[in-house]
């Protein structure tokens, strides 16, 4: 049977597509706005100066990582949508095993960096 006749002819494909995209979008909302507070903590930072350096540099750093780990982690949330995105559009078949973990990674990551730039930010 070829994948032709087995894909669903209805508009299921086309809506989980639609919602990959709705994550993507929320989850880079999330990462703008971990991006935003080391944006600030950098600027504030930059306007204390203690007698012993910066003031807050040590968090600016932390929430550094924060921003990278989440700038990275939606990058790949980004190549695991793409992928079944096409995959959706070529059939009909469930996500491989490999490409639910790599997004379930990228949550994780994308989750703690969010959390530890609360908890740094503050």
């Amino acid at each position: 049977m070829s994948a032709a006749a087995v894909r669903d002819s209805g508009l299921q494909p086309e809506r989980t597509s639609l919602s990959w995209g709705r994550t993507l979008l929320a989850l880079f909302a999330a990462d703008l706005l971990i991006w935003r507070s080391w944006a600030v903590a950098g600027s504030q930072s930059t306007r204390v100066r203690g007698s012993a350096g910066w003031a807050g540099a040590g968090t600016t750093d932390y929430l550094g990582v924060c921003a990278l780990a989440a700038m990275v982690a939606t990058g790949m949330l980004c190549l695991c949508v793409l992928a079944r995105v096409h995959q959706l559009r070529d059939s009909s078949y469930e996500a491989p095993a490999a490409l639910m973990r790599w997004a379930a990674a990228g949550v994780i990551v994308l989750g703690t960096s969010a959390v530890a730039a609360m908890a740094l930010g503050r």
